[in-house]
């Protein structure tokens, strides 16, 4: 009786530790490809004053599988004809609502395909779209409802991710990195994609202005083209024009006078352009803006190693300010603003140009004002302009359509803002204290000792008898006269 119940009970524990030891020893073999995840949908919104725009990044394979649209061999030129069905495909997967349930308005947009790679997946094709959702009258952008299995509702493992790219009144106006809002994937409970809802919170104007200041602010820090031109207009400033050559010092109060001229002549050009073309929403091409820029940078290097316009350095920081303006416009026209915003924001990305190129002015005054005294004036001058009229050719070529070293190297330069400030700051210190010290040097005098003793100022009252009653040689001659007459 036990004989058979052993031996059934010894082969169902061998077929058991075979079962659980096969699937063990191929998981544990496995290579690392096998367990290479796929990647994932991303959305990305854009939140408008009456709409929000979605990026949709979808990978081709997965997409290709549950829309039934073959996407996996054609070229990026070949998708024109296979627009109207993925079209057709997004407008049925994305259907956004109030949270009272009013549906919303879909527009599917421009589409593209493109290579990428997300972390640890490795190189892949993803097919990009954008589409405008628009809330119905009174709807609010900052919360809806987000009814979306873009390729979820038939690849069950696949994931997406959303995320906020640029919200103005949350102070998101750089578009740069983005704010996760949620995750869509199917419940595999229920065997459905929930809703997302998304919540953005209370945006508010100010906090919309706050992070104009701040774009402004590092446009102007990180701009090295509007820098350069600045800059280089004002090193000869504090010199004299004699013909066609830079001769002699103006005087202090002459070269703070000419500096403060080209500041605001070149903030009063480009804020003008920026206000104009802003405001009246100009669709401005931006190559030829650009090479101007890279041109008036060019003729200021040339107008610091000779004078093309003694004098009338702030009409034509004015004038080159309009295009420096427009180039400013174009930060603002990416943004898609309504006309409040708008204003907000050109006062605010205007107020943080100022701010900082005022900072940037003071910090660079000190040093101005001291090249201009030293001899080695006119090397540190031509120099300076001839790197920088090197970095406006190389701007100027690439602008025009040939790219080059020269303009990815000026372009890198800023980049490096924190450095460039601390050599800024450490070039202001020194100036001011060489500045100091050579005023103060002519009431000193070589000593008798360690160091340097004060002379007697002009004026100034000394005791009967004392060695500061009488210069050096009137005390070489009484000494002379007290020999003689007690010689002998």
């Amino acid at each position: 009786m036990t004989g058979p119940r052993t031996w059934l009970t010894t082969a169902l524990r061998l077929v058991a530790g075979i079962a659980i030891a096969v699937p063990a020893a191929l998981l544990l073999g496995a290579s690392p490809a096998a367990a290479h995840p796929m990647p994932h949908s991303v959305v990305q919104l854009d939140v408008y004053k009456a709409s929000v725009t979605a990026r949709l990044a979808l990978p081709v394979g997965d997409f290709s599988t549950a829309s039934g649209i073959d996407l996996n061999s054609i070229e990026p030129s070949a998708l024109p004809a296979k627009a109207t069905a993925i079209r057709t495909y997004l407008g049925k997967h994305i259907h956004p609502t109030t949270l009272k349930g009013q549906a919303w308005q879909v527009s599917i947009g421009a589409l593209s395909l493109s290579r990428t790679q997300q972390t640890s997946t490795g190189p892949y094709r993803e097919l990009v779209a954008k589409a405008v959702l628009t809330p119905p009258a009174g709807g609010d952008v900052r919360h809806f409802t987000l009814n979306y299995d873009v390729i979820v509702h038939q690849v069950v493992t696949h994931v997406t991710l959303v995320s906020v790219r640029q919200d103005w009144a949350a102070g998101r106006v750089t578009g740069d990195g983005a704010t996760q809002v949620g995750t869509i994937r199917l419940d595999v409970r229920h065997m459905k994609v929930p809703p997302l809802t998304v919540d953005l919170g209370k945006g508010s104007a100010w906090r919309g202005f706050v992070a104009m200041v701040e774009l402004g602010g590092d446009h102007i820090l990180t701009g090295t083209d509007h820098l350069l031109f600045l800059l280089i207009l004002l090193l000869p400033a504090p010199l004299l024009a004699t013909g066609r050559r830079w001769d002699g010092l103006v005087g202090p109060r002459a070269a703070l006078g000419r500096i403060g001229r080209i500041t605001l002549a070149f903030t009063a050009g480009h804020s003008a352009a920026l206000a104009a073309t802003a405001l009246g929403r100009l669709e401005i091409p931006s190559r030829p803006v650009e090479a101007f820029i890279a041109a008036s940078i060019l003729v200021g290097a040339v107008h610091a190693i000779r004078p093309l316009f003694p004098g009338r350095e702030a009409i034509v920081a004015g004038v080159f300010g309009l295009g420096h303006g427009m180039a400013f416009s174009f930060v603002l026209a990416e943004m898609h603003l309504s006309t409040g915003q708008l204003v907000f924001s050109l006062l605010g990305f205007n107020l943080g140009i100022e701010l900082v190129q005022l900072l940037l002015v003071c910090l660079a005054l000190p040093t101005l004002l001291v090249i201009a005294r030293l001899r080695l004036q006119p090397a540190l001058r031509v120099g300076g302009a001839l790197l920088t009229g090197t970095a406006a050719v190389g701007w100027l070529v690439d602008r025009l359509g040939l790219p080059n070293a020269v303009a990815r190297a000026a372009d890198s330069a800023g980049s490096h803002t924190t450095p460039m400030l601390v050599t800024l700051a450490v070039a202001a210190v020194a100036a001011v204290g060489w500045t100091l010290a050579t005023r103060w040097r002519p009431l000193f005098e070589p000593g008798g000792g360690v160091g340097l003793r004060p002379r007697s100022r002009p004026g100034a009252e000394a005791a009967p008898g004392s060695a500061l009653a009488h210069s050096p040689r009137e005390r070489a001659g009484q000494t002379l006269d007290d020999s003689r007459s007690g010689g002998g």
